[in-house]
């Protein structure tokens, strides 16, 4: 039974930071309930309760086509390319991503314009009251996760506004996330690797055995070679579904060495048409991103009925705008460089190095690292990838009940050989950063997407200030 629109589900008296409030307060489903982790609890997670919400919503999801994209890394940035590929073909795309870095909005897009203050509180309402009167009525065990809500109140946008297609980043794991309630007409499965591994599991096998959980019966995959593990892994669960495969590889960057940086514009074939592809987001790593997202337009072009030219899928891929990866805020005045990138996991951080390395500005540029990740992440591992790399290293938390202890990443440090010195906030951080660091030196904030996410944003009001 569906659970009528009613004006109770929001009023004037319910604001946006109501909204937020209340949100926040059903807690992450995957901060532990204690900080002892040998007695970690977990959130059972269950497509059927995502179904009975959306079934008292009216299915939403079922409103508008979509596209599915999972993965460890990249598929936020995929994402974000194959939307931007939509818009400028003139389609009303949706956009779904996780998490977020300022504002929780960030996470609802149509055409690179987040969804507004008085509809995220307003659907977040009828949302969460709908939730409300389904665990009363014995409908569901418990009340709809942050992640959950969130995807809700997202399809109800997508679906009031009648957009041509949604890309939608899964937010963990693939198999039980609640973005997999679609029917996607492509899914999109990017790089690999360690990663939420104390719900995912230990192996890339494993992992990549979730992540394979968004493909269907007679369905569409587009990915890329990577790790011989989750090759396989997709492989297997690919053919037990009789799944077509479609390679990105056509659409990488052709006889370059994989350590050049930065590549420049390069040519594929697209329909028959050589074009240069110029990725809009710095590193060599987006290459792959964006070849996944232009074999994925080619799809919808050549088989799912959407026109979409050459011509749009360049221009998609160049202009695209994805805050927090790679991005560099250029020195002004005293103040040096400052080098965003939201690596929170180890190959993420590979990924930050070979960018260091390769990029000859940065190269022999004294360089501080302000670094802060959540408690479930592998950060002994990302330090030993990171620090040593850096002249002087800070160490802060970041804003979530899952940051990992300035303590414990101090310990680590020092089996580096790295003395670091510690503050309580990224803004701090960042004070003492630009304290310490040369007019000619580069300052570097990476581990977590809650990191960037402050660091950015006061960022962006120092600057305003001039």
């Amino acid at each position: 039974m569906t659970v009528p629109n009613r004006t109770l589900f929001y009023n004037q008296t319910m604001s946006y930071a109501q909204a937020v409030e209340s949100l926040y307060a059903r807690g992450h489903e995957l901060a532990h309930a204690t900080a002892d982790v040998a007695n970690i609890v977990h959130r059972k997670f269950d497509l059927a309760e995502m179904r009975s919400l959306m079934a008292a919503l009216g299915q939403p999801e079922t409103r508008f086509p979509s596209v599915l994209v999972a993965g460890t890394n990249g598929k936020g940035s995929t994402s974000a390319m194959l939307a931007s590929i939509l818009r400028i073909a003139g389609y009303r795309a949706g956009l779904y991503t996780s998490p977020h870095l300022a504002r929780v909005n960030e996470r609802v897009q149509i055409n690179g314009t987040t969804i507004s203050d008085d509809d995220f509180a307003r659907l977040y309402f009828r949302v969460d009251e709908t939730g409300t009167q389904l665990v009363r009525q014995g409908r569901l065990p418990q009340h709809p996760s942050f992640f959950e809500t969130m995807t809700a109140l997202a399809f109800l946008y997508f679906a009031e506004h009648g957009i041509d297609l949604a890309v939608l980043e899964v937010g963990m794991g693939g198999r039980l996330d609640a973005t997999n309630i679609v029917e996607p007409l492509v899914s999109v499965i990017t790089d690999i690797s360690l990663d939420h591994t104390e719900w995912l599991g230990t192996t890339i096998d494993a992992i990549a055995r979730e992540k394979a959980g968004i493909l269907r019966k007679n369905g569409v995959l587009v990915t890329l070679p990577q790790h011989t593990d989750a090759n396989q892994a997709i492989g297997e669960v690919a053919l037990a579904l009789s799944v077509k495969a479609i390679s990105a590889v056509p659409y990488m960057p052709p006889g370059r060495s994989a350590g050049e940086y930065p590549i420049g514009p390069y040519s594929v074939t697209i329909s028959g048409e050589s074009v240069e592809l110029l990725p809009g987001l710095v590193g060599t790593h987006q290459h792959r991103n964006a070849a996944l997202a232009v074999a994925a337009a080619c799809e919808l072009c050549n088989n799912k009925s959407y026109n979409i030219e050459a011509s749009h899928i360049a221009e998609g891929i160049r202009s695209v705008s994805w805050p927090g990866r790679l991005e560099l805020f250029p020195k002004t005045g005293a103040h040096p460089a400052v080098l965003l990138d939201v690596a929170h996991n180890p190959a993420g951080a590979w990924t930050l190095r070979s960018a260091l390395s390769n990029w000859a500005a940065l190269t022999c540029t004294p360089k501080t690292l302000l670094f802060g990740c959540l408690r479930d992440k592998a950060f002994e591992e990302m330090a030993q990838i990171l620090f040593p790399v850096f002249d002087r290293v800070i160490l802060t938390t970041v804003h979530s009940p899952r940051t990992a202890a300035l303590q414990d990443l101090e310990v680590v440090a020092r089996s580096l050989g790295t003395e670091p010195e510690s503050v309580a906030s990224p803004v701090a951080g960042m004070e003492l950063a630009h304290r310490q660091t040369p007019p000619d030196g580069l300052i570097v904030c990476a581990g977590s997407v809650y990191l960037i996410g402050a660091v950015r944003e006061s960022l962006l009001t120092q600057r305003a200030k001039g």
